[in-house]
C-alpha cells in the first residue's frame, strides 16, 4: 500500500514522517518524494516546494551538534531575512522549509564573506554557547582526543582571548550549506548554530578538511586570501591570529570522525596539520615584521 497518493522516489520517508508532514501541510499530499543528495548528516527530500529534513541523532558529534529544534529556531529568526530558508513546519526529529533554488557554493568566496557578515550581526541569544578564545579551541580538541585511540602533535601555543561580543554563528559553514542561485548566496543545514565567535564560521569555510569533504578540493591561496580580504579587516585578523588553533582543533575532529567509521576524514587529518604548520610560519612571520 502506497504511503501517500503521491509516487515516492528512490530513498523512502518513512510513514511516521509523511504523516507528520502532510498533517501539518496537507497541500502537499499529491506531491513526490524526491531524495536530496549531498548532506552528510540527515535524510533530506524535495517535496514540492519544499524540503524536508529527517534528523539522524547518531550524527552529531562534539564540534557539530545536529539538533532539529536549534535549526527551526534559526530558520524562524533569519528566513524572514533572506539569509536562510523560510520555516515551514516542524516536529520530533524533523523541519520543513521552503526550497533554495540553485547549487552549491563554488568560485568567488566573497559573496560568502559578505553572507556571513550579515548573520553575524544578528545577535545569538537563545541559542547554545560555545567557548572561544585560544584555551577553549584547545581545550575542545583535547575533549575529543580524549576519546579517540590516535594521537595527534601537541597544539599550538597562543594567547588569543575570548571573544568579547559573541554573536549568532551558523556553526556549519561547509561548500555544501551555502547555496548560490537567483537570490544571490543563502545558508542552509542550520543544525548548528550558536553564540559564539564569528571567526568560528571563517574557519569552518577555510577549513581544507570541509572544503575537499563537501567540494572534493581545496580553497587556493588566492581564493583564501579573497576570502578573508572581504571580511571585516578585525575578523579576518582575529581569524589569522587562531588559525593554528582551529586547524589543530580540525584535526582532533576529523581523527574522531574516522576512528568511528568516517574513512575519508582519516585523509582529511594530513590536510589540516599541513595548513597548521603553514599558519603557524604566517604568524611567526607577521610578528617578526612588528
Amino acid at each position: 500500500m502506497p504511503l501517500t497518493q503521491a509516487s515516492i522516489c528512490g530513498d523512502p520517508p518513512p510513514a511516521a514522517l509523511v504523516r507528520a508532514v502532510l498533517g501539518a501541510l496537507p497541500d502537499l499530499a499529491g506531491e513526490n518524494w524526491q531524495p536530496l543528495a549531498g548532506g552528510r548528516s540527515n535524510r533530506v527530500w524535495r517535496l514540492g516546494s519544499v524540503v524536508v529534513k529527517l534528523y539522524d541523532r547518531a550524527a552529531a558529534s562534539p564540534l557539530f551538534p545536529n539538533d532539529a529544534c536549534a535549526e527551526a529556531g534559526a530558520l524562524v529568526r533569519l528566513g524572514p531575512h533572506g539569509l536562510a530558508p523560510r520555516l515551514c513546519a516542524a516536529g520530533e526529529g524533523w523541519v520543513c522549509y521552503t526550497h533554495v533554488a540553485g547549487r552549491p557554493w563554488s568560485g568567488d568566496p566573497a559573496p560568502v564573506a559578505a553572507l556571513l557578515a550579515k548573520v553575524h550581526a544578528f545577535s545569538g541569544s537563545g541559542f547554545r554557547q560555545v567557548g572561544s578564545g585560544h584555551a577553549a579551541l584547545v581545550g575542545q580538541g583535547r575533549a575529543m582526543l580524549a576519546a579517540c585511540q590516535g594521537a595527534l602533535p601537541p597544539p599550538p601555543a597562543g594567547d588569543v582571548p575570548p571573544v568579547v561580543r559573541p554573536c549568532l554563528i551558523h556553526g556549519d559553514v561547509v561548500a555544501g550549506n551555502v547555496i548560490a542561485g537567483p537570490q544571490g548566496v543563502m545558508l542552509i543545514d542550520w543544525q548548528c548554530p550558536a553564540e559564539g565567535d564569528a571567526a568560528e564560521d571563517l574557519a569552518a569555510f577555510l577549513s581544507p578538511a570541509m572544503q575537499m569533504l563537501y567540494r572534493g578540493r581545496v580553497l587556493d591561496s588566492g581564493q583564501q586570501a579573497a576570502f578573508l580580504a572581504a571580511c571585516p579587516p578585525l575578523l579576518a585578523a582575529r581569524y589569522r591570529a587562531l588559525a593554528p588553533a582551529f586547524h589543530w582543533r580540525m584535526a582532533a575532529h576529523c581523527l574522531w570522525k574516522a576512528e568511528r567509521g568516517a574513512v575519508d576524514y582519516a585523509a582529511a587529518i594530513a590536510l589540516e596539520l599541513a595548513a597548521l604548520a603553514r599558519s603557524v610560519e604566517a604568524n611567526a612571520h607577521e610578528i617578526s615584521q612588528i
